[in-house]
C-alpha cells in the first residue's frame, strides 16, 4: 500500500532536504529603504517606484523617467558624445577604467541622457541624469549634452526640462567639470531670451555645482518629496559650523518653505503636472513678448 505524503513526511521527521528546497527568485521583492515595508517589484513599479506605505520616492534613472513622462515613444539624442580621460587621471582606479566600468554596469554612455517625446501630445525635450553612473557627476560631456539639448530646443522651439540627480562635479575632470557651470548657465540665457520654457526638476540628491548652476535657473523649479537639495551636504555644514541644523534642513520641503521651489510633485502626478505646464506655455504669448 502506497504511503500518504503527509505520513511519509511525518515518519521522516518532516524534513525536506536542502537540495529539494526552492529559493525565492531574485528580484521578486522590494524593501523600502526608509520604512522597511516589503512589496513586490511589480507593485513597486506600477506605483511609480514609490513605497505604498510611507510614499518614499526611490531613486530611479533616466529610462524610468522617460517611461513615466512620455506618451510611449521617445528618441534619444547625442549618445555619440562620450567622455575621455584628457587629464590621464591616475588614482587607485584610473578614470578610463571607471568610465568603462560605469558603462558596463549601467548600460548607459554617460551620467545624463537626452530624449525627445510627447507629453499628452505636446513635444518636450528632457535631459535626465543617472546617479548610478559615477554618482550622476557633472563632467564636460554632461555640459556638452545639455548645451546640445538647449540648441535643439532653440531651433525647434520646444520646451526643455532637465532632471537633476547628482553628487556634483566630476573631480576626475578637474577644472573642465567646473567650467560646465558657466557654460550651461550661459546657454540657458539664450533659451530665456528666445522665450522657450525651461523646467528644472530637482530629485534626490541634487548637490554641488549642479545646484549652483542650471538646476536653480528654471523658469519653473520643482522637486519630488523628500529630496536632498544642497550645495554642500548637511553633514559637511554641521561639522564646519559646529551647530545643529534646522529640522528637515535642505530637503525639498525646506526649500519650498523658503522660496527656492515653485512646487513639489508626487511622481504619480508628474506627467499630469507637466502636461498642464506645457499647455499653459503653449498658449501663453511668451515668445512674442520677448521679441518686443
Amino acid at each position: 500500500m502506497e504511503e500518504k505524503g503527509w505520513f511519509k513526511r511525518f515518519k521522516d521527521g518532516i524534513q525536506t532536504a536542502t537540495k529539494f528546497k526552492r529559493e525565492t527568485p531574485e528580484g521578486l521583492w522590494f524593501q523600502c529603504p526608509k520604512c522597511s515595508e516589503t512589496s513586490t517589484q511589480k507593485d513597486h513599479k506600477e506605483n511609480f517606484y514609490v513605497c505604498p506605505s510611507c510614499e518614499h520616492h526611490t531613486r530611479i534613472g533616466s529610462r524610468q523617467y522617460f517611461e513615466i513622462i512620455f506618451d510611449g515613444k521617445y528618441e534619444l539624442f547625442f549618445e555619440e558624445i562620450q567622455a575621455m580621460d584628457h587629464m590621464e587621471w591616475s588614482d587607485l582606479k584610473p578614470y578610463k577604467k571607471r568610465l568603462e566600468s560605469a558603462k558596463a554596469k549601467t548600460n548607459l554612455t554617460e551620467a545624463i541622457s537626452v530624449a525627445k517625446g510627447k507629453v499628452n501630445r505636446l513635444p518636450m525635450i528632457v535631459a535626465a541624469m543617472d546617479f548610478s553612473f559615477i554618482g550622476g557627476s557633472m563632467g564636460s560631456v554632461m555640459g556638452e549634452r545639455i548645451a546640445s539639448a538647449i540648441d535643439k530646443a532653440l531651433v525647434e522651439k520646444v520646451p526643455l526640462m532637465i532632471i537633476s540627480k547628482t553628487g556634483g562635479a566630476r573631480m576626475m575632470e578637474s577644472a573642465f567639470s567646473l567650467m560646465q557651470m558657466a557654460k550651461t548657465s550661459a546657454k540657458l540665457s539664450r533659451l530665456s531670451a528666445a522665450g522657450v520654457p525651461y523646467f528644472s526638476f530637482l530629485t534626490d540628491p541634487t548637490t554641488g555645482g549642479v545646484t549652483a548652476s542650471f538646476a536653480m535657473l528654471g523658469d519653473i523649479n520643482f522637486s519630488e518629496p523628500g529630496a536632498l537639495i544642497a550645495f554642500a551636504g548637511p553633514r559637511v555644514i554641521k561639522e564646519t559650523i559646529k551647530r545643529d541644523l534646522p529640522e528637515g534642513f535642505q530637503t525639498s520641503e525646506f526649500l519650498m518653505e523658503h522660496g527656492f521651489l515653485d512646487f513639489i510633485v508626487q511622481r504619480k502626478d508628474l506627467k499630469t503636472r507637466l502636461a498642464d505646464l506645457l499647455s499653459f506655455f503653449d498658449k501663453a504669448p511668451v515668445a512674442a513678448g520677448m521679441e518686443e
